[in-house]
């Protein structure tokens, strides 16, 4: 839809200018009406597509601030207590501007007064920038302007979102050890097979003698890395690329994110932190008076797994045809007993968001055991396979230098 600046005077008299959407400049003079905008000047905006560019909307730069996580989890707290205290929206979006040292989050807080100011509703305004707003987010402030509890959702999202980030955190301690050991391991193999097999294989060229096979591969191996290891590092580079572009598609990322709960030990605490943000996203939509079938589908984009994601979508599909929702999660076949059993108690005694609130907090409980425990758990796994790499290399080595040893007792 064309954008219109214009300019013009309130109700009480004062000077205020923004951009309006409007099929015609006539259309915006009777939309400025309607809020008590008296038009003064009113005309094309192709300076406000400009203004955005320049304010990063637009275009890629390396080192541009961005706004994360942590920006709009600061940003809903402040706004609660702004409200809290009574402050209008404007001005608390105002004095956020003001006191921002992000320039992005400055530039974006910006454009919402511009919006809000042009006579959009604040979910429309959020709406705006998808990349910072989740799909979850704008429905839980919709639900609160149309509610009239905008207030307590922006707590309610506070607490939602910082433990989103717990758990994501959780989630990566989890990987953070196993990446480690294999990543040791394989530093490990490539110093053994540049500078260890080498020079074995110096004495073993002495012996003139028939090597066994397992020396051989280790050795042939050994060649190939020191005198092909660029071929090595670029295969290595391409299949990082490669795997980064196969998880960018739709059935890739399924296909990855449904292999990555399959992960011994890691995979469990990867399951059990979804199920986690899956019960508290499905807990807080349902109390703030969401209906289920709209809760389903903004629950679907929080869970940060696109194999669970299909599954809720599922689900929601045939809670959308009659099915109750116990059925319908009984059938997706994703869900634990645990689960199953407190959807069961929360749709009989109609307390269904009581009782994912419990399976939320039982499962952060359960991932912070998990996580304490994860050295003990993966030491055995290490161990096998420490054994099983040192048992390779010392038959590999010294298998031919047994041998050479017995020629010469015989001798």
């Amino acid at each position: 839809m064309p954008a219109f600046s214009y300019k013009g005077r309130n109700a009480t008299g004062e000077a205020v200018q923004g951009v309006v959407e409007a099929a015609t400049s006539n259309d915006a003079a009777g939309s400025l009406l309607g809020q008590g905008i008296t038009p003064l000047e009113i005309k094309d905006a192709p300076a406000a597509a400009l203004k955005k560019k320049e304010d990063g909307a637009g275009g890629f730069d390396l080192f541009a601030e961005k706004i994360e996580h942590v920006d709009i989890l600061l940003f809903t707290r402040q706004l609660h207590t702004l409200m809290k205290a009574g402050v209008p929206i404007m001005r608390a979006l105002a004095g956020l501007q003001e006191s921002n040292n992000n320039k992005a989050m400055k530039s974006m807080l910006g454009q919402l007064r511009d919006s809000l100011d042009s006579g959009r509703e604040l979910s429309m305004a959020l709406a705006r920038h998808p990349k910072v707003f989740t799909p979850f987010y704008l429905s839980m402030v919709r639900v609160g302007e149309m509610t009239g509890r905008l207030e307590e959702i922006f707590l309610r999202l506070f607490d939602h979102m910082e433990f989103e980030r717990f758990m994501r955190e959780q989630v990566k301690s989890a990987l953070r050890y196993p990446s480690f050991v294999m990543m040791a391991m394989a530093a490990a193999i490539v110093v053994v097979n540049i500078w260890v097999i080498p020079a074995f294989a110096k004495v073993f060229q002495g012996m003139n003698a028939e090597l066994p096979i397992l020396t051989r591969i280790l050795i042939g191996f050994s060649d190939f890395m020191v005198n092909w290891w660029y071929v090595i590092l670029g295969g290595v580079a391409g299949l990082i690329f490669a795997f980064r572009g196969w998880t960018a598609t739709p059935g890739g990322l399924y296909t990855w994110d449904k292999w990555k709960l399959r992960i011994p030990i890691a995979g469990k605490i990867i399951l059990k932190a979804t199920l986690a943000r899956f019960a508290r996203s499905f807990a807080l939509a349902s109390r703030s008076g969401v209906p289920v079938i709209q809760a389903m589908t903004t629950v679907a984009l929080t869970v940060d797994n696109a194999y669970l994601a299909e599954k809720i979508e599922r689900m929601r599909d045939t809670v959308e045809r009659g099915e109750s929702i116990l059925r319908a999660a009984i059938g997706t076949g994703a869900f634990t007993p645990i689960v199953l059993q407190m959807i069961a108690v929360g749709e009989e005694s109609g307390s269904l968001d009581e009782m994912m609130e419990e399976v939320a907090g039982m499962y952060q409980g359960e991932v912070e055991y998990e996580l304490k425990t994860l050295a003990q758990q993966i030491e055995p796994i290490m161990i096998i396979m420490l054994g099983a790499m040192i048992m390779v290399l010392a038959l590999g080595i010294f298998l031919p230098l047994w041998d050479l040893g017995r020629v010469t007792m015989k001798k």
